[in-house]
């Protein structure tokens, strides 16, 4: 599996709250050029305690500031399935894909440790 540093959303960032991953990709205006093509993979790097529920939204929008984003992908995850290190899934990215895409992490419970490393690949390792 290749990486792009220019590909990651979230590399170890902290998941305590409710909040957008650290970096947005801008796919300028190729948008949905790879429908398919293209893989979105999320790992807990650090074991989550406090929170009793993490969602795992893959957004994508027009705009950068994601005023109408639209969710592509979305996982729900219980605290005790995220143990670390832990690869949490695998998808390829869906059509629909816009300039900007971010993940964005909705958090339930007072999280109090917890890390999600989060990017963009064109293919993935296989077990």
């Amino acid at each position: 599996m290749l990486l792009d540093k220019n590909a990651i959303l979230s590399e170890d960032q902290a998941v305590t709250s409710t909040a957008a991953s650290t970096n947005t990709i801008d796919n300028k205006a190729a948008g949905n050029a790879v429908p398919g093509g293209l893989f979105v993979v999320v790992r807990a790097t650090e074991a989550f305690a406090g929170a009793t529920k993490v969602v795992i939204d893959i957004q994508t929008a027009a705009a950068s500031n994601f005023s109408s984003a639209s969710t592509l992908i979305s996982q729900t995850y219980l605290a005790a399935d995220l143990a670390a290190p832990k690869t949490l899934f695998v998808a390829a990215m869906p059509a629909g894909m816009k300039r900007y895409v971010r993940a964005y992490y909705t958090v339930t419970g007072t999280g109090t440790a917890g890390k999600l490393t989060c990017f963009l690949t064109d293919g993935v390792d296989q077990a």
